[in-house]
């Protein structure tokens, strides 16, 4: 697992912390951890496919306009890049 070191935090951010993470039982490293976590990966995160889903939606698109798509489609396969 990585480690960080963290400079120059100003003394009231440091003591908020420790608050914060005392009133919550834990150390005052692990309140920095689980704020990062939640930092870089919230809750609320919209996932590639579930938004294309809702555009779908938004749009009325039916499974007869997929087939219309499938139909409509290229069916030869792709080309691999070459890099030469």
């Amino acid at each position: 697992m990585a480690m960080m070191t963290v400079r120059n935090l100003p003394d009231g951010v440091h003591r908020a912390l420790r608050v914060r993470a005392a009133r919550k039982g834990h150390s005052a490293e692990a309140e920095v951890r689980e704020i990062l976590a939640n930092a870089v990966n919230p809750e609320a995160r919209i996932h590639m496919g579930d938004a294309l889903a809702a555009l779908g939606r938004k749009l009325g698109l039916t499974n007869e306009d997929f087939e219309i798509f499938d139909q409509l489609r290229a069916k030869t396969q792709a080309e691999p890049m070459r890099f030469e």
